[in-house]
């Protein structure tokens, strides 16, 4: 079943650039103030640039396994939600995908994935299924725990949050949209190697558009998971390992 929603429901009744949880009471949203800019200028510096250069000393310099850091962020930018009366996390929950947009995230996700699996195969074969053919136990853990321990907490941070207390300061929803790519290409640079900034921005990308389009968050959760799933079945999955083993593992 899928809610329905109007087009105010998705680009807000003013016009503006939120989360699908963000409350509209009805009032008239007046300018952000320059102080008010660039308080948030300097919040979005310290949370998407500040954070990621953080995780990486945690993970690099103090041996966090990432799948522990993780957790800690969803939960901070949850609560920071949920006590924000601005935003409903109800109201953002409940825009599941309809039939047309489940359709396209399955077709692109089909034509992307044959496209990935032949570049492997051509540029670098000996890395094709590699982990699932070599380290079975550890690549079904991953599929089962991926999405609760890594997905969760990024699209939260980078769809959701990004959205919702950052999309006013953006004129135009394809500056919006780069501007949060980047910002995810960028949170990638703990894996120290161009590869997974570069097809994190990709996939940016792809994922900042469908939820400005949407406003749901079950669409980009459902399409990350699918990507993340092709990467560490196809043979990437060594791009996105930082190297601290995971004692659970």
């Amino acid at each position: 079943m899928t809610a329905s929603f109007s087009t105010k429901d998705v680009i807000g009744a003013t016009g503006g650039i939120t989360a699908a949880g963000t409350v509209d009471d009805g009032a008239a949203i007046p300018p952000l103030s320059d102080a008010r800019r660039l308080q948030l200028w300097l919040e979005f510096g310290l949370i998407y640039i500040g954070l990621p250069l953080l995780m990486r000393i945690a993970v690099f310099d103090y041996r966090v396994p990432l799948f522990y850091a993780l957790p800690p962020v969803l939960a901070g930018f949850v609560a920071f939600l949920y006590f924000d009366k601005s935003y409903s996390l109800k109201q953002e929950l409940a825009r599941w995908p309809d039939r047309a947009t489940l359709l396209s995230i399955f077709l692109i996700f089909a034509i992307g994935s044959l496209i990935v699996a032949g570049l492997v195969a051509a540029i670098m074969p000996d890395r094709l299924f590699s982990l699932a053919a070599e380290r079975p136990g550890l690549w079904l853990k991953i599929m089962v725990l991926y999405p609760f321990t890594s997905v969760l907490a990024q699209e939260f941070a980078y769809r959701v949050f990004f959205f919702h207390r950052y999309g006013a300061l953006f004129n135009s929803r394809w500056t919006l949209i780069l501007a949060n790519a980047l910002a995810f290409g960028f949170g990638h640079i703990l894996f120290r190697n161009w590869i997974a900034v570069g097809g994190t921005f990709v996939v940016g990308l792809l994922l900042a558009w469908r939820y400005e389009r949407t406003r749901s968050f079950w669409a980009v959760y459902i399409e990350h998971v699918l990507w993340g799933w092709l990467v560490f079945t196809i043979g990437l999955g060594v791009y996105f390992f930082t190297g601290v083993k995971n004692p659970a593992w």
